[in-house]
């Protein structure tokens, strides 16, 4: 349960950040704002209040997403380094490499839809009260 606790915490870590401001700075990604990453809900469970319901319904969902997850990141790697393969030849083929690159992206367009389920999952667990305390809380911590 450790290694899957991991695995969702560093996936929502290497989420994509939002666009730059018209001031510089990062704009508000609106959907992260209203999803809330499972380390931010285990490191306040208990002023929460997750009930056992509620931690087994998460961590159901975080396993699931998991082995969903390793699968694709073993097909992803392993269609990446086709791709650099291909880009490897002295003459690259445009359509072969499009096409490999083509691969490459859908099954990181897969991992993040697998991403995004695991999060709206965790949400719809949450109970209003508990969703607004996350996010008095998200925007109470500091800037990382």
């Amino acid at each position: 349960m450790r290694q899957a606790i991991a695995l969702a915490a560093a996936l929502a870590a290497a989420a994509p950040a939002g666009a730059e401001a018209p001031g510089g700075g990062p704009r508000p990604d609106p959907i992260a704002a209203r999803l809330y990453p499972p380390e931010l809900v285990m490191s306040h469970q208990r002023e929460l209040g997750i009930d056992d319901r509620q931690r087994e319904a998460i961590i159901e969902q975080i396993e699931k997403a998991q082995s969903q997850i390793v699968k694709l990141q073993w097909q992803m790697q392993a269609a990446s380094e086709q791709l650099v393969k291909l880009l490897d030849a002295p003459r690259v083929d445009e359509a072969q490499a499009l096409a490999q690159a083509e691969r490459v992206m859908s099954l990181e367009r897969d991992l993040k839809k697998v991403h995004l389920a695991l999060l709206i999952r965790i949400r719809n667990v949450l109970t209003d009260a508990q969703r607004a305390r996350l996010a008095e809380l998200r925007r109470a911590a500091p800037e990382r």
